[in-house]
């Protein structure tokens, strides 16, 4: 790091420490509960059969682990930063950091438009649509979505987390009544727990494989815990409170996910999940609640949920994308600010077109009833990818001796965490292969901008393409 950027980092007065353990617990499950949950459920499903409980359970425990070196990292460097000043820290190369972080920058923006298409279909459903309008009407509705998610997002949404209650409460209403939809059901003597326990795998899968394939798109739903490391800065002691309150915050939203699956199962056929696609949910509670005109109301709570979701995650892409121009790795037009707004806009233009492409793109080469899942699995799969990184930068970084309490993962969690993220990243898992191939143009584009950026600086401007910053890299 330069001595001038080093002064403006001691110039730059501290975040408020604004976030107890309460706050901390609200904006953790709500950042994990969301579109993965709410559009995926019968997709997983339709993998393994009733027990979808199962992938959400191994999705949960794979989470957990990393878990772990998250919170040996936030805890040794209680900065805003997240997976790429961890791997700066420690591997100190420039070019391996910028694709960490614009890998997690593609994630944000896969996962909005996974809540796009999901919103859409919700939309129809909600109005009442859905045998009057066709596949290219709920892909314009999800691409006009996506555009009006710009234009809050230029207007300028500041993420409070006082918000973020709220928003998490929303989220967590349409989850519990799905939950107590499969309770009433229980007790009215009409659930079939028998389909919760049967495998119903393809005959040319074995129920391991198919569990596999499961846990790739069961995993969408868990990620988001790792945001909650870019609050460390505003957290009240968070070497106390982070280990606690993340390890909870997991558990509530896993067994939240588990108990989600066994009520869908509980109350609707297999067959039924999978042909509801991204409204399985809204289907539940229709059939679970048929005189109670509660299924009319829950296609909004499903639109809301995902949209939350879609927002933040732009939110963040945007500003992402704005740190790495303004570091000066990526074109320096990306870094343009609005004079009066004071929004990134040539960011969040650029963010919005990557996922109105991915959107169309995957729309046209996949049927219809598979656009969320390649786009949801495509997004785990870029997380997985980070979270491997992140695994063996906790033991490289055992080296660096910090002062101060800090949390310290047992040495096998960080290394079994590395393992079993790297397996599911592999082809090995029965993953779509279109979700390797959205993933890689998402990358080759970011490798063509730094490649871009490196001749411009190096011949035209006669500077070095490097990280300069790596802790502050949203501006």
């Amino acid at each position: 790091m330069s001595e001038t950027v080093q002064d403006q980092a001691r110039s730059q007065p501290e975040l408020r420490r604004v976030m107890g353990p309460r706050l901390l617990l609200l904006f953790i499950v709500g950042d994990i509960l969301g579109t993965g949950v709410y559009a995926l459920t019968g997709s997983v499903a339709a993998e393994v059969g009733g027990a979808a409980w199962v992938p959400f359970l191994v999705a949960f425990a794979v989470a957990m682990l990393t878990a772990f070196s998250y919170l040996e990292l936030v805890t040794k460097y209680p900065q805003a930063a997240g997976a790429a000043l961890y791997t700066h820290k420690a591997f100190g190369i420039h070019f391996v950091t910028f694709l960490v972080c614009f890998t997690v920058m593609c994630s944000g923006v896969t996962s909005a438009s996974t809540a796009s298409r999901a919103f859409s279909s919700n939309f129809v459903k909600g109005f009442g649509w859905e045998d009057s309008l066709g596949a290219d009407a709920v892909t314009l509705i999800a691409l006009g979505f996506m555009v009006l998610i710009a234009m809050i997002n230029f207007r300028g949404v500041g993420e409070s987390v006082k918000a973020n209650v709220v928003l998490t409460l929303v989220e967590l209403s349409g989850l519990l009544l799905v939950i107590m939809v499969g309770f009433w059901v229980v007790f009215q003597g009409d659930a079939d727990f028998g389909r919760v326990v049967a495998f119903d795998t393809a005959e040319d899968k074995s129920a391991f494989i198919s569990v596999t394939a499961a846990t790739t798109l069961a995993f969408f739903a868990m990620v988001g815990f790792e945001d909650s490391v870019n609050m460390a800065e505003e957290t009240r002691d968070p070497s106390r409170i982070f280990p606690k309150i993340m390890l909870s915050g997991l558990s509530i939203t896993g067994v939240i996910y588990v108990l989600v699956a066994i009520s869908a199962v509980a109350v609707v056929p297999v067959g039924d999940l999978e042909a509801a696609g991204d409204t399985s949910l809204t289907l539940i509670v229709q059939r679970g609640a048929p005189d109670i005109p509660i299924d009319d109301l829950f296609p909004f709570i499903a639109m809301f949920a995902v949209a939350n979701s879609a927002l933040i995650n732009m939110l963040m892409a945007s500003r992402l994308l704005y740190g790495m121009a303004n570091q000066q790795v990526l074109p320096p037009f990306l870094s343009k600010v609005h004079p009066t707004r004071r929004t990134p806009w040539a960011s969040i233009i650029f963010t919005t077109l990557i996922a109105l492409g991915l959107i169309i793109y995957v729309t046209q080469t996949s049927d219809s009833d598979d656009v969320v899942s390649v786009l949801g699995g495509t997004t785990a799969l870029l997380l997985l990818a980070v979270f491997t990184v992140v695994n063996i930068a906790v033991l490289v970084l055992r080296k660096d001796r910090v002062e101060g309490p800090q949390f310290r993962a047992p040495t096998v969690i960080p290394i079994i965490g590395a393992i079993v993220c790297a397996f599911f990243v592999g082809p090995w898992t029965d993953r779509d292969e279109r979700q390797y191939e959205v993933a890689l143009w998402l990358l080759l584009l970011g490798v063509v901008l730094w490649l871009i950026t490196w001749f411009a600086n190096r011949a035209i401007r006669a500077r070095r393409t490097f990280m300069r910053d790596p802790s502050d890299l949203e501006g």
